[in-house]
């Protein structure tokens, strides 16, 4: 099998996952009559379509990159985190998870493409929410290192394997790749990411853990004055 077509049936697998789910809970409504718990599964049905629109539309950004449409600009990373928080709070919530952000940067911005730097944190914390048991808080962190700012999200899944982890180290993930030990987003939610930090010259990697990964990205830092906290 070629390495194309093994790409579009990653691609296509984890894109199926969000159609199964969502016909999973349009067949829940039909067993539960009372408001409460159908509210609750339109809703979730509302954020599994948002999550499966977003990561479609993530395709075809990476499709458009060679067209250098996606300006590099000073970014508030904090600004961007807040809002990334914000959308995936929902998600997390259905199993009683929760996220929090923790600031140890002193750098504010940095030199990147909103959309771009959006995507990439989005994934990481929907890989984290996979991965958390039920009541655990995920934590997304942003820290200096050196001349850069790093993102960082932990999860608690099963050990990234070496063949993949180093093409993140060495940014040679060129494809959609299937990770057998981490079913559901990582092999798509990676290779966009990988894309995206590429084009944005970020260093993207992950840090493997006994218990799990943490995924980063690092931006090179503005020199610009910041006007935002």
């Amino acid at each position: 099998m070629t390495s194309e077509v093994n790409s579009v049936l990653v691609a296509a697998h984890e894109l199926k996952a969000p159609l199964s789910l969502m016909r999973q809970l349009a067949l829940s409504l039909q067993v539960f009559d009372d408001v409460t718990t159908q509210t609750r599964l339109c809703n979730q049905m509302v954020s599994v379509s948002e999550r499966a629109l977003l990561q479609v539309n993530d395709l075809t950004k990476v499709a458009r990159l060679e067209d250098g449409l996606f300006t590099m600009e000073p970014t508030s990373v904090r600004g961007v985190c807040e809002t990334v928080a914000r959308d995936v709070e929902p998600l997390f919530g259905f199993d009683h998870k929760s996220i929090r952000i923790e600031y140890h940067n002193r750098q504010k911005l940095a030199i990147a493409n909103h959309d771009l730097l959006y995507s990439i944190i989005y994934n990481f914390c929907t890989n984290a929410m996979h991965y958390s048991e039920a009541d655990a808080t995920s934590v997304l962190k942003v820290s200096d290192n050196n001349n850069r700012i790093r993102i960082d999200v932990r999860d608690y899944g099963p050990a990234l394997p070496t063949k993949i982890w180093r093409k993140l180290q060495s940014g040679s993930l060129r494809q959609p790749t299937d990770v057998a030990m981490r079913p559901g987003s990582s092999g798509l939610g990676l290779y966009i990411a990988s894309c995206f930090a590429s084009y944005m010259h970020a260093e993207l990697g992950a840090v493997r853990h006994r218990d799990g990964t943490s995924f980063f990205v690092e931006l090179p830092i503005s020199k610009q004055a910041c006007l935002f906290p």
